[in-house]
């Protein structure tokens, strides 16, 4: 073997290793880690504030209030909170008629969830803030169970569980319901061994005196949430909160969601960076594997990709151009399909393409920071 063929077989290698570091390796290295238990305790639960920015969700709206009755009507004390980033549907009108329920805030125009949040943030008066989705059902038993772990004083931040809805509708949503429940699996065990690394928007919470400072430009669920971590506190996943919301069907509405996240992503990152740089050991490998090496999943594949091409050319022409036809051909059938596994794969490939697209993006400068709801959910 030559040195080329070898090179060429060590990039191959490298490259399927690092794809797939995030799902594989990743959680068996955590599996093997100790568990670092929390100090329970009996005591009366923390005030809270609820808090979700809504753009043109009126569709979603009657349920998402009749959610919130329910919430409110187990928990008086509870104080809900809404900003309308400039709907130009009924978005506003629907919550401004539930007055005595949601105190409800309007933007100028578009300016996005982070700034939405911050408005929020700025005006509660719960010891807790409690973020979501205007899109999300939150279980009955979620805000008690979410509170309850506020009894150890060591947690500053707690996530709850998504459960995705329509896992059949699509290809799509069948692969981002897949994708989902090996997050939450992460999530649990990144939890089990000291701190989650960042969450999501659906449902999470942070005492408010941790409630970081931050440009309209990142993603504010993550920049919260890892306020929690950098604070020394700790973040914790909560299996038993359960938010629920369906899934994106349209391969559309899911590649401009991704590149949206993806960018934001990583203006988050950039902004964080010192911070990044101060946390312990643990937690700088989680944070590299679970969102660092994940958003240049692309990369890791067109480089493989290149190496496994260049050595078939170095065996033999013919059988290069046999595999890169059969490739294109498999890819132009899954853009077609609308189901099986062929169309699975083509919605993986086009998720890494979406999440590399974004972080290249922002990488150039540019950022997003306002959003549109999918039409496919």
């Amino acid at each position: 073997m030559s040195a080329l063929d070898l090179t060429l077989l060590l990039i191959l290698f490298a490259s399927i290793v690092a794809l797939l570091w995030p799902f594989l390796f990743y959680p068996l290295i955590l599996r093997a880690l100790p568990t670092k238990p929390e100090a329970l305790r009996a005591g009366a639960a923390p005030s809270a504030s609820l808090l979700f920015c809504a753009y043109n969700e009126a569709a979603a709206m009657p349920e998402k209030l009749a959610n919130l009755a329910m919430l409110k009507c187990l928990h008086p004390d509870l104080e809900i909170l809404a900003f309308d980033d400039g709907s130009s549907d009924e978005t506003a009108a629907l919550i401004a008629a539930e007055g005595d329920l949601v105190t409800l805030i309007r933007g100028p125009g578009r300016s996005g969830k982070a700034h939405g949040m911050k408005q929020l943030a700025a005006r509660a008066t719960g010891d807790v803030l409690i973020f979501t989705d205007a899109n999300v059902m939150l279980d009955e038993r979620a805000i008690g169970n979410l509170l309850a772990r506020y009894a150890d004083p060591q947690v500053g931040g707690v996530l709850g569980s998504l459960h995705y809805m329509g896992e059949g509708d699509s290809a799509t949503a069948s692969v981002g319901s897949l994708y989902w429940r090996i997050e939450e699996r992460l999530k649990d065990e990144e939890s089990r061994t000291g701190n989650v690394l960042g969450a999501d928007g659906s449902i999470f919470s942070i005492r408010r005196s941790l409630y970081p400072v931050f440009p309209d430009s990142v993603l504010d669920d993550l920049t919260v949430s890892m306020a929690v971590v950098f604070a020394g506190a700790r973040l914790v996943k909560a299996k038993d909160v359960i938010a629920r919301e369906r899934l994106v069907a349209g391969r559309g509405d899911e590649y401009r969601r991704k590149v949206r996240i993806a960018a934001r992503a990583w203006h988050t990152h950039q902004h964080l960076r010192p911070q990044l740089r101060r946390m312990g050991a643990l937690d700088r490998f989680k944070y590299a594997s679970r969102k660092i090496i994940r958003w240049f999943g692309g990369v890791f594949i067109l480089t493989g990709g290149l190496a496994a091409l260049s050595l078939a050319l170095r065996i033999s022409p013919l059988l290069a151009l046999a595999a890169a036809f059969f490739a294109l051909l498999l890819l132009m059938l899954g853009m077609r399909a609308k189901s099986g596994p062929i169309a699975a794969l083509t919605d993986i490939l086009i998720a890494y393409a979406a999440t590399l697209q974004g972080v290249m993006k922002a990488m150039s400068g540019r950022t997003v920071t306002i959003w549109n709801p999918a039409k496919s959910r």
